[in-house]
């Protein structure tokens, strides 16, 4: 078994623990937000408790660990004790919980802070369907539970019952039970969040969380568990185009099984035997063959939204992690390098203008800038402020600028596949829903590129045949730096080395082109330089598919250049290599080689190509 196979396991496919949830009951996904000490925890425990939920005898056990240690007991102390508990098939971790009443089972977020709020609900870890909102009455409404209010708004939760917790500090006073419910239903509506209920509780004491209380008269509304089984579930729509991230691709070669399986979770629609799919923003496409699934006898003609999976292909394309699938003659997804967006900023540090950040939206990671800022807003006063960066805790439309083009929907169309998250300094700081796609300087490149891979013949040869076969992988050496810095002599040194070595590799001079391929081109034109490299990078695309390293000289290849070239190539077959004393250009440079030496300098990229895995070292 090699490592593909290996890794592709239980996990892959299961979307859900079944160690609590049966699989013949209805399941509703919530989440649980509130200021920090408001009594989420202790209505969570509350809940476990009161619906048979823990395991037999854990009540008894914490209660008597409060009593040797003569600390009072709460049901905050029940979610504590079970985090340790997996091992012994407790099905609740930091994140999740599980219950259920006698109408469905439930699976319960529990959002912590912001930042785990985000990275939950925006990557699609857990798709709340409803949302308890906690508030303290004896507080009162505070920041966060406005910003907590905004971003269930911007996760597009609509279902959302407010809890006064601890009524019980305030004599169960009913003038500050309304006095909230009037504030924070007004706060509500402004963001157009209409609550189902207001709930006055105690979770300490149980009051109206699973029953109803006794010690007061003027309520007659629901409990917190009957609001709970009032939420109505909502189903993946069957007239929702299909979409699903592309995890992983697995190849399997063990006992002659050569499947390829594409494998992800569907956010959205439906897919079946003999579909065909397309890949975005590649444009590659094929006939789905077989939809797999773990540990099953038969293996299911469809599958849809909420579920992980796996699908084989009739003809075998090379696509990546981070592609989007989609259904041909279903609506397509965007594909864009600019994006308009709202967004919510967690960050100590202001987001700006001329900053590198990381998005991750699905299963793709990205390069991005902040382009331009049109409107501040700060959450918890919902006020419009005037300034071009974004600090914490504000709400912001703005413009973001990718490295290269994502696929994606809009949160008007698709919400799953609109919601990204934003990563700097390898936490994530802010997050939100895509608005829009705009135009972008590649966007011309992309359209055709799109049609090539779609209208493209396959060969009956795969790259991984053609790999083996060369002991090579394909890549494109792009040697770049100043006029005269000894580029052209290098590239001929190296293409030597590499030939003699026993590589299939090429030279590729700009000359060649020029007065080929661009021979039609005046060098005069307006978009002269957009269009020979748009038209190198054609050129490069089949000399790679031909299993070939493509070397090539280019003058200051700048970041709009790499642009071009990586909208018609595979950005991780692009290696470049720069020349000259100091780095000028904002582009990644693999290798700088500030002496122009050919020999050394061919030596230096060769091992670095064997480091690299492109050129296979002899075992």
């Amino acid at each position: 078994m090699n490592d593909s196979q290996s890794s592709f396991n239980h996990s892959t496919f299961n979307t859900q623990n079944s160690t609590f949830v049966s699989h013949d009951s209805e399941l509703l996904s919530l989440v649980i937000v509130g200021h920090v000490d408001h009594g989420k925890s202790t209505i969570l425990g509350r809940m476990l408790a009161d619906t048979g939920s823990l395991p037999e005898g854990k009540l008894d056990f914490v209660r008597e660990q409060c009593r040797r240690n003569s600390k009072p007991f709460e049901y905050a102390f029940l979610l504590d004790a079970l985090k340790d508990e997996q091992a012994q098939g407790i099905t609740i971790d930091a994140a999740r919980c599980f219950f259920k009443t006698e109408k469905r089972d439930y699976i319960i977020l529990d959002a912590p802070g912001h930042i785990e709020f985000l990275k939950n609900m925006v990557t699609g870890a857990s798709r709340a369907e409803a949302a308890l909102l906690v508030i303290d009455a004896k507080e009162g409404v505070r920041e966060n539970s406005r910003r907590h209010g905004y971003l269930l708004s911007m996760l597009g939760i609509r279902q959302v019952a407010v809890v006064v917790n601890k009524m019980d500090l305030v004599s169960w006073d009913e003038q500050v039970f309304r006095d909230i419910e009037i504030e924070y239903s007004a706060f509500l509506n402004k963001i157009g969040v209409q609550p189902k209920s207001f709930i006055p509780v105690s979770g300490r004491d149980g009051d109206n969380v699973a029953e109803h209380s006794k010690k007061i008269s003027w309520y007659r509304g629901e409990t917190v568990l009957e609001q709970l089984d009032a939420f109505v579930p909502v189903r993946p729509s069957g007239s929702k185009p299909f979409r699903m991230p592309v995890q992983v691709v697995y190849k399997f070669t063990a006992g002659g099984d050569d499947r390829r399986i594409v494998a992800g979770s569907v956010e959205s629609g439906q897919l079946l035997v003999g579909d065909e799919v397309i890949f975005y923003p590649s444009g590659k496409r094929s006939r789905v063959k077989s939809i797999e699934a773990f540990n099953r006898t038969s293996l299911p003609d469809s599958v849809s939204a909420g579920f992980a999976t796996g699908f084989t292909m009739e003809e075998q394309v090379y696509i990546r992690r981070g592609e989007l699938a989609a259904r041909s003659g279903e609506m397509a997804p965007k594909v864009s390098r600019r994006l308009r967006v709202n967004l919510f900023w967690l960050g100590k540090k202001p987001l700006v203008t001329g900053r590198d950040y990381l998005l991750k939206i699905g299963s793709t990671k990205v390069r991005m800038r902040l382009s331009s800022t049109d409107r501040v807003i700060d959450a918890s006063t919902l006020e419009s402020v005037k300034r071009r960066d974004v600090r914490r805790h504000d709400v912001a439309e703005c413009i973001l600028e990718l490295e290269r083009a994502v696929a994606f929907d809009t949160a008007s169309e698709i919400q799953e596949t609109s919601r990204f998250v934003i990563v700097d300094d390898y936490e994530i700081r802010g997050g939100g829903i895509i608005l829009d796609s705009l135009t972008d300087q590649t966007e011309d490149v992309r359209d055709k590129v799109f049609l090539r891979n779609y209208k493209w013949e396959r060969s009956r040869i795969p790259r991984e045949l053609r790999a083996e076969k060369l002991n090579q992988r394909p890549a494109l050496i792009l040697i770049t730096g100043e006029k005269d810095s000894g580029k052209k002599p290098l590239a001929k040194a190296l293409e030597n080395v590499l030939f003699q070595a026993g590589r299939m590799v090429y030279f590729l001079g700009i000359g060649n082109l020029l007065y080929g391929v661009d021979a039609d081109l005046k060098e005069q034109s307006k978009n002269f330089r957009e269009e020979h490299i748009r038209r190198l990078a054609e050129v490069a695309h089949l000399m790679l598919d031909a299993g070939v390293i493509l070397i090539v000289t280019a003058i200051e290849v700048n970041r709009a250049d790499l642009r071009i070239m990586e909208a018609v190539l595979n950005s991780f077959e692009v290696h470049t290599v720069w020349i000259g004393e100091k780095v000028k250009t904002d582009i990644p440079v693999e290798i700088h080689l500030s002496e122009p030496e050919p020999e050394s300098g061919a030596a230096k990229i060769k091992r670095y190509l064997q480091d690299a895995g492109i050129i296979f070292k002899p075992s």
